[in-house]
This record gives structure tokens, C-alpha cells and sequence, in this order.
């Protein structure tokens, strides 16, 4: 069996397409009026190229990285036509995302070296940061790890009670508070709790929005702080939860968010029913941060393990 067939059954390749469906479709439409009536990649052609990728939500800086070589290829070649375009276009946009992801990819039946590993979650609200966890302790669970949920998340009404539900549904523990307790004294008490269960894998939910940033930078480092008193250097993986939808909103929010804490891996939710699924390629170029996570559907199988070859397979094909 194949790496890449363990990795994702064919119903998960399915819900890729079907999610990356939108666009797909705007994407090579775009690119196709771009080259009508061409037979060689010229500067108008690649002036027309950079506008489709910029409104894909590519971002500027990832754009100008593919033009310019594409460029050095035309330059290299002395002539490149149209028809070998699309698979230079999907050989860059791939060595650019192969740059970012880790040598060996990620499985939730994964060992750790942290015993327990603590993830902690960060994102604005809306995003679907706690839909996120709850479909991420499904996953651990199914695969026979022992997790804990905490709802750090003390300041919006209803976060605690909706990690409640998806904690009853994957059948894990949820340390929790009440509503506007201290989300450090939260996190404390869900990682002594996990200790004590022998956790495997800890959850930490965060308030996606303070009134300001520097409030969202102290809040967060206080928070990492009474955690690596308890557990040392917890949290080991800080996961900044994206909405693809939004596009260059969600640059924005990586922006904040980087700036606020040390972001380690990416989850980009709601790419289903968007024709703004570049924005996976220019967060994480621009930022230097790897996707771990795909979101491309409302049930709980859709938010899938990022692979590259999977995902430009759905797409380019």
C-alpha cells in the first residue's frame, strides 16, 4: 500500500475534490481566457498569469515567486508553450509547499516524545477554532489515543458549552470553568487533570479575540507560561486555526497571530463552496508555517491531513 493511499481513503480524496471544487473551476476558467488564442508563454501572458493567481488569493509575494520562475524557465528554454503551462504552474506551487512541510508526514496514531503533547489552539472567532478541536479529538481518539480538551476559551458565550458537545461525541474529558474565569488557571488545571489520566494528546481551546492585540499577546504568553510549569516546554505545538474563505482576511489574521505567539503548524478550514483555496499556498509561504489541516466540509471525516500530492492531484486533475 502506498503512502499515500494509507494516508487517505477514497472517500477523503472524493470530499477533496469536491471541496477544492470551486476553486478549481474559477482558477483554470481564469486561466484559460489568459491563454486563449496563445501558443507561447510570453510577458502578457504572464502578466495576465500573476492576475489570476493574485485573485485566487495566492497572495503578492507568493505570486511574484512563481512568475519569476517561470520567467527563468522561459528565459532557460527560450520557448515555452501554452500546453506545458498547467504542469510547470503545478511544479512550482508544489516546491513551494513541499518547502514548508515537515520530511515525514503526520498520522494521529503518531508516538510523542511529550507525554502528554499539548496543542494549543488559536484563532478569531468564526473561524471554526472549536469545531477544529472537537473533529482533532475525534481523530486522536479513533485512533486509540487517550485526550483531554481544556476551554480556555473563557470570554465568548457559548464556546465552553459547544466544546462540551463535541467532547460528549467523541467521548473524551473536558476540563472547563465557568464562563469568564482565568483561561491560565483553565489550562493549569486541564494539564494537572491530564497527568494524572495519563493523556495522551491535550487540547487547549484560547479566546480568539481580546480587545486589542497587545491584550491577546499578554493573554496567550500567560497562559504558556502556568502550562510549562506544569508540563516543561508545553505547549509543544501552537495551532493557528484559519477560515479559507475569507482570503487575504486570513493573511491578516496569521499576521496577528504570528506576531502575537510562535505559530507552528496551520489547520485552513472552510475551503468547501470558496474559489479562495490558493489562500493554503500564500499563508504558508508567506509565513513560513506549515498546513497540517484542511477543512473541506461540514462532517466530521472533512477536516482532513494536509498532503501535497493529494491536494494538487485534486486540484490540478
Amino acid at each position: 500500500m502506498s503512502l499515500l493511499k494509507s494516508l487517505f481513503s477514497g472517500d477523503q480524496e472524493k470530499n477533496l475534490q469536491k471541496g477544492l471544487e470551486a476553486t478549481r473551476k474559477s482558477f483554470f476558467s481564469k486561466l484559460g481566457t489568459a491563454i486563449a488564442g496563445k501558443s507561447k508563454v510570453d510577458v502578457d501572458l504572464l502578466d495576465d498569469l500573476e492576475e489570476v493567481l493574485v485573485t485566487a488569493d495566492v497572495g503578492v509575494s507568493t505570486t511574484l515567486k512563481i512568475i519569476e520562475a517561470i520567467e527563468a524557465r522561459v528565459a532557460r528554454d527560450s520557448y515555452l508553450g501554452t500546453k506545458e503551462l498547467r504542469s510547470i504552474l503545478k511544479e512550482e506551487i508544489s516546491s513551494i509547499l513541499i518547502d514548508q512541510q515537515p520530511k515525514t508526514p503526520f498520522s494521529f496514531s503518531d508516538s510523542y516524545q511529550n507525554q502528554p503533547h499539548v496543542i494549543m489552539v488559536v484563532g478569531v472567532n468564526g473561524v471554526g477554532k472549536t469545531t477544529t478541536i472537537g473533529k482533532l479529538a475525534h481523530h486522536f481518539k479513533a485512533a486509540g489515543k487517550k485526550v483531554v480538551l481544556g476551554a480556555a476559551d473563557t470570554f465568548r458565550a457559548g464556546a465552553i458549552d459547544q466544546l462540551q458537545v463535541w467532547a460528549d461525541r467523541s467521548e473524551v474529558s473536558l476540563i472547563k470553568q465557568e464562563m469568564g474565569s482565568d483561561p491560565a488557571s483553565v489550562a493549569f488545571d486541564t494539564l494537572e487533570s491530564a497527568l494524572k489520566q495519563q493523556a495522551d494528546v491535550v487540547i487547549i481551546d484560547t479566546a480568539g479575540r481580546l480587545h486589542n492585540k497587545v491584550n491577546l499577546m499578554n493573554e496567550l504568553s500567560k497562559v504558556k507560561r502556568v502550562m510549562d510549569r506544569v508540563i516543561p516546554e508545553a505547549p509543544h505545538e501552537v495551532l493557528l486555526v484559519l477560515d479559507g474563505s475569507t482570503g487575504q482576511n486570513a493573511f491578516e489574521q496569521a499576521k496577528q497571530f504570528s506576531q502575537a505567539t510562535e505559530v507552528t503548524s496551520l489547520a485552513v478550514t472552510k475551503l468547501d463552496g470558496t474559489a479562495k483555496g490558493g489562500v493554503v499556498l500564500g499563508i504558508s509561504d508567506a509565513f513560513q508555517i506549515p498546513v497540517k489541516f484542511i477543512g473541506v466540509g461540514e462532517g466530521i471525516e472533512d477536516l482532513q491531513i494536509f498532503n501535497v500530492e493529494t491536494f494538487l492531484h485534486s486540484f490540478f486533475n
